[in-house]
């Protein structure tokens, strides 16, 4: 079945390419591209078998992901944050699932984790408002998934949750207007103070230990995969893809152009051109291989029963932001190398540049941060709790 929606998704690469500029041009997805991809079955993959989903081997999932990127990269950058979400929605208490997916098994929700909303303890739940930014694809979900800090009513804090939120209780704000990944509608969510149920909640403590209520209705050895490693690969399989799209357009663009400077030499007879094509996809099969060897390690733990270092989560996260970055560079070299009509509007080349740029600044693709951890557990330091 999974190989079944990678060759439809093949299949509609053409049309997202196609679609592109329109994609800019909307600041959002195309709905058809959407509804193309509800179709496939693209956005059922990490959802659960008792939801109609298809609890999908996660570097398919991937795979699907950097195909879309390779065309466009706005629609590989929502497919991937959307695609995604089912996966924790799997760990949420089954009130929430139900609520979710109990009347329609394709109903799909956005997310903003980053907790600059305030969250309250109240009687059998938490009183939640606050407004909360790049929320990716929140104009084709019906739900968002909010990150926020919990207060008690002395005002101290007490976890960090991630609070599932309906449509009719948070606004969407149109604020993106950007120069990359411009076709992700990436808006602000606004919620004034309403009531969060406990079951509609899902402690950050939890998913960093493996571990969610929903995992007694839902017990796939998927969903005992470490959050962080998910949603960060997450976050850098797009800019892989954007690379894999931007190395395929630089080629047959040399292999079409002629140097005029040179004397007319063609350009796929310059032996500096060849190098660095052989450079830029060395960079992006190493930043794939990587990163799915990673998490193939974290996946045979699991199947052992046996629990996932912090040293091997720590590692995908290195070679995460690390793949981005390879994948990045690749774009540029190849940018560079591909003369002035590069620079035309409507090339895959100028897009995947600016949208790759764009993806490297979220949070996840932080390298700084990333490598510090990782450094300093190899030298035997204390890491305090974060994203890994």
């Amino acid at each position: 079945m999974t190989q079944a929606v990678l060759d439809a998704v093949r299949d509609l690469l053409p049309a997202f390419r196609e679609r592109a500029d329109e994609t800019e041009r909307l600041r959002q997805v195309p709905d058809a591209s959407v509804k193309e991809l509800e179709d496939t079955g693209f956005f059922r993959m990490l959802q659960p078998k008792r939801f109609d989903g298809l609890e999908a081997d996660p570097v398919d999932f991937y795979t699907a992901i950097s195909l879309i990127a390779s065309a466009c990269g706005s629609t590989g950058w929502i497919s991937s944050v959307l695609g995604v979400h089912p996966w924790q929605v799997a760990l949420f208490d089954d009130t929430a699932q139900q609520a979710v997916w109990g009347d329609d098994t394709s109903t799909r929700l956005s997310s903003s984790y980053a907790p600059t909303g305030k969250a309250v303890v109240a009687d059998g739940g938490y009183m939640l408002q606050g407004r909360w930014s790049f929320s990716s694809g929140s104009a084709h979900a019906t739900w968002v998934l909010l990150g926020g800090l919990v207060s008690n009513a002395e005002g101290q804090i007490v976890d960090f949750k991630t609070f599932m939120v309906p449509r009719d209780k948070y606004e969407v704000v149109d604020v993106w207007n950007v120069v990359g990944l411009s076709g992700t509608g990436s808006n602000d969510i606004v919620v004034e103070e309403t009531f969060i149920p406990e079951e509609f909640t899902l402690s950050m403590g939890d998913t960093g230990r493996c571990f969610g209520p929903g995992q007694e209705q839902n017990p796939s050895e998927l969903y005992k995969l470490p959050f962080h490693s998910l949603f960060t690969t997450t976050i850098s399989t797009p800019i892989i893809g954007m690379a894999r799209g931007a190395y395929a357009e630089h080629v047959e663009m040399q292999q079409k152009r002629v140097r005029a400077a040179y004397l007319g030499e063609k350009a796929s007879s310059d032996p500096f051109a060849a190098v660095r094509i052989a450079r830029a996809g060395s960079e992006i099969d190493a930043a794939w291989a990587l990163t799915m060897a990673n998490i193939r390690e974290e996946q045979a733990l699991v199947a052992k029963g046996e629990k996932i270092p912090i040293s091997l989560r720590l590692k995908v996260r290195r070679d995460q932001v690390l793949g981005t970055q390879r994948a990045i560079d690749a774009i540029d070299d190849l940018f560079e190398a591909s003369g002035g009509r590069a620079l035309a509007q409507g090339t895959y080349l100028q897009r995947a540049w600016r949208d790759a740029h764009a993806g490297r600044v979220h949070a996840a693709n932080d390298p700084e941060r990333a490598l510090q951890m990782f450094g300093m557990a190899e030298f035997g330091h204390k890491v305090d709790p974060g994203m890994y």
